[in-house]
């Protein structure tokens, strides 16, 4: 498989707060509908939908409150294992291995890169 045939476009947005209820109500004051709300390891996670653009609010005792502070893009993959081999073929600095979370309805792996500018880029795939 040609590697840009396994990503399928951005999966989510990933947005820390030190307040839910706050963030969550701002964006559906926008039009964002709760698509999922649930716990990792302990800290509330609250995803919200606007047609095709999801984001996942999370609460954190470190939430930057400043401009940059998206935390992470995460962008959707068929093979999350394709992906990684890709990913690691490259020789980027690989923040976080390939992880599984109960999240949605059969759960998700994901994996997390730094970008050149320190950002986080998330590989996720639906199970």
């Amino acid at each position: 498989m040609e590697w840009t045939e396994n990503v399928t476009g951005l999966q989510h947005i990933g947005i820390p707060t030190e307040d839910t209820d706050a963030s969550a109500t701002f964006y559906r004051r926008l039009g964002f509908e709760t698509a999922l709300e649930t716990e990792n390891e302990g800290d509330r996670v609250c995803f919200l939908r606007l047609k095709n653009l999801t984001l996942e609010v999370y609460e954190t005792e470190k939430a930057a409150g400043c401009d940059g502070a998206v935390n992470h893009i995460a962008l959707d993959v068929k093979d999350i294992e394709e992906a990684y081999s890709f990913v690691k073929s490259l020789g980027v600095r690989i923040l976080q291995e390939i992880t599984e979370l109960p999240f949605w309805e059969k759960g998700v792996r994901f994996f997390i890169i730094q970008g050149p500018n320190k950002e986080r880029i998330e590989f996720a795939q639906y199970l």
